[in-house]
């Protein structure tokens, strides 16, 4: 930063600073290993540090006067400019060492008292007139300022660049007339080139723009945080800052911006170039990131979150900082996407995915009464209005049962983690079990070594009359659930199908109680509609033609027995008389009775040699149909 050589007065040898004035020195000053040897007329009649010792040392003998300046602002880089100052040579203030210079100024007392237009009035006229009127200068002074950060806070200097900052981001950019004093003649924030320093006719950023992202993000951690907490306290809106926090963080967190579908990275604007990238500790910047975010609700914000989430368990940041961004998560945990949801186990699990993670932010969301408000309409996110709480807990519940489909092909899985996932929600939020179903028999598939048991105590999360006609059908037919989970289900099919029959015939009761007579194909059209609106039409019709097959069925049973009992008596009265005519045909030739066959008729002879009747066979069809419904009830 000093210039070198014969033409600034002075010259360097080794760690050693001489004056080039060619009278021999009388003082010496070390600062951090590098030695100055200076004359003490120049030093005390601009420092009341120098003044004091020189006072002090007259007692002495001593012809040199030594010192030694611990912890100088700004090292011996800054105590050259203020050497040179005292010395009247002429001295450059820029935005990179102005905060320096001054700090330096008030630790050598150099004030107005010593000369008027003294270094500490001179850095401090520099720094309000140059420094807090032109963003990028505002931004390399706050950010050269870390070196001597403690005590440029004394001096207010870093309050002075925040509130200037929050000041310029707030307000439209041409009252301060800009871009050309903030982008010298390149280009404007909203993208137009600058020729001769005249605007082309670009439209400049609006203060809800995000032309400063790129340029905050160059601070380091702990001042990051201050100015927004500044911006907070000067009311700018909520979207604004968490697109800043964003940004931010997408920076300096490896990884992190993958998980922000379709934001890329801001392009660099001329301000930044002047910048140097600060160096920033991810752990300590995710846990500080955290206490910066805003309590809002949004779907890019909630996908941000989950992504933070997900570096903060490859980074073990502290359990408090995990537990809030499962909190902040399930608050909003509606707007919440299945990819967002798998995150990878980082510890020495075996399982794939931390559904311990994902259990604990659907606790948070059950739990917690979320009255989080939405970003404002004006932000970069299409926002949703706000759900109402019957309306969230259907869209988590479908979440869940698809999250819970997709880590169910996981070997490693365990059968406890997915009933605890299926049990965090209330029985109310699903209105069909058939995610449940499907996640099941995922997992079944991939675990063909459970027993029945552990099956059927994995099953006990589904409610089959929750079930759709479809799943039931599915399910009755799966090889891979037990026995006894199959028949229940076919109960409950049954039990579907008799309630829809029965609204089926009280709807079409209604209506031709209501309705004007007419015509029969009027009615069946009606009827079939009705049906249709419900979803069974296929097992109606069939049901029915079943019923009508056994009725008629029935009633020609009902002939052949009675005609059977006839042959039999006359059978047996013949054969009292006549014990060498005993042939059924014979006899049913003599008493006069024709057997002509029928191709739905049963045959005598076939009856005869079965040994038993056609109402006993129906009787035993009767009792197996009734067991297997019993046992399917039990």
């Amino acid at each position: 930063m000093a210039p070198t050589g014969k033409l600034s007065g002075f010259r360097r040898e080794g760690s050693d600073w001489f004056c080039n004035g060619g009278l021999p020195s009388d003082i010496t000053v070390s600062i951090e290993g590098v030695t100055f040897h200076l004359h003490k007329f120049p030093l005390v009649s601009k420092s009341g540090k120098f003044a004091k010792a020189n006072d002090e040392s007259k007692d002495t003998d001593k012809k040199t006067l030594k010192m030694v300046l611990e912890e100088f602002p700004g090292g011996p880089d800054t105590f050259l400019v203020a050497a040179k100052f005292c010395y009247g040579y002429r001295v450059e203030l820029t935005a990179r060492n102005v905060v320096s210079v001054h700090c330096a100024a008030e630790y050598l007392e150099m004030t107005d008292e010593f000369g008027e237009g003294n270094l500490l009035s001179k850095s401090e006229s520099f720094f309000h007139k140059n420094i807090l009127r032109n963003w990028k200068d505002c931004i390399l002074a706050l950010q050269s300022s870390e070196p001597v950060l403690h005590r440029a806070e004394k001096l207010q200097l870093v309050g002075k660049c925040l509130n200037a900052l929050s000041m310029m981001v707030c307000t439209d950019p041409s009252l301060f007339g800009w871009p050309m004093m903030m982008y010298g003649s390149f280009q404007s924030p909203g993208g137009s080139i600058l020729w001769n320093g005249i605007n082309t006719g670009a439209r400049i950023r609006s203060s809800e723009s995000d032309w400063w992202f790129e340029d905050i993000s160059y601070l380091s951690v702990s001042l990051f945080e201050r100015l927004i907490k500044t911006m907070q306290a000067r009311g700018i809106r909520p979207e604004n800052l968490a697109g800043a926090i964003m940004y931010y963080s997408r920076k300096h967190l490896p990884g992190l911006g993958r998980w922000q579908g379709g934001q890329g990275g801001k392009t660099r604007t001329v301000a930044s170039f002047s910048l140097t990238p600060a160096t920033v500790d991810q752990r300590v910047l995710l846990e500080s990131i955290e206490k910066l975010l805003p309590d809002k609700k949004g779907k890019s914000y909630c996908r941000f979150l989950l992504g933070l989430l997900r570096v903060a368990l490859i980074l073990n940041v502290s359990q408090t900082c995990k537990d809030s961004l499962e909190r902040r998560i399930g608050m909003q945990l509606e707007l919440a996407t299945l990819d967002s949801l798998l995150i990878p186990t980082y510890s020495d699990s075996d399982a794939l995915y931390n559904t311990e993670c994902i259990e604990q932010i659907v606790h948070y969301f059950v739990s917690t009464e979320s009255n989080l408000t939405a970003f404002s309409p004006s932000s970069h996110d299409q926002q949703t209005p706000a759900s109402p709480s019957s309306e969230s807990l259907r869209k988590v519940s479908k979440l869940i049962d698809s999250y819970i489909s997709e880590i169910a092909s996981d070997v490693n899985l365990k059968p406890g983690k997915i009933r605890r996932l299926a049990d965090a929600l209330p029985e109310s939020s699903r209105l069909l079990h058939d995610g449940l179903y499907r996640a099941l028999d995922i997992y079944f598939k991939a675990h063909p070594w459970l027993s029945d048991r552990e099956k059927e105590e994995l099953c006990n999360i589904i409610d089959y009359q929750k079930l759709s006609i479809h799943a039931c059908a599915h399910a009755s037919q799966n090889d891979r659930l037990p026995l006894r989970v199959v028949l229940q289900v076919l109960f409950f099919e049954q039990l579907h199908l008799r309630t829809a029959l029965a609204g089926c015939l009280n709807a079409l009761d209604g209506e031709i109680a209501t309705a004007a007579p007419v015509p029969v194909t009027t009615l069946g059209e009606t009827a079939g509609e009705i049906v249709q609106r419900d979803g069974w039409v296929t097992v109606v019709r069939e049901n029915q033609v079943l019923k009508v097959d056994m009725d008629r069925m029935s009633s020609r049973v009902g002939e052949l027995e009675e005609e059977f009992s006839k042959i039999k008596q006359e059978m047996k009265s013949v054969a009292k008389c006549h014990s060498s005519r005993s042939s059924p045909r014979f006899v049913a030739r003599k008493i006069g009775c024709k057997l002509v066959p029928r191709p739905s008729d049963a045959q005598p002879e076939s009856l005869n040699r079965t040994g038993s009747t056609p109402r006993a066979s129906i009787e035993r069809a009767r009792r197996s149909l009734k067991s297997k419904h019993s046992e399917s009830f039990t």
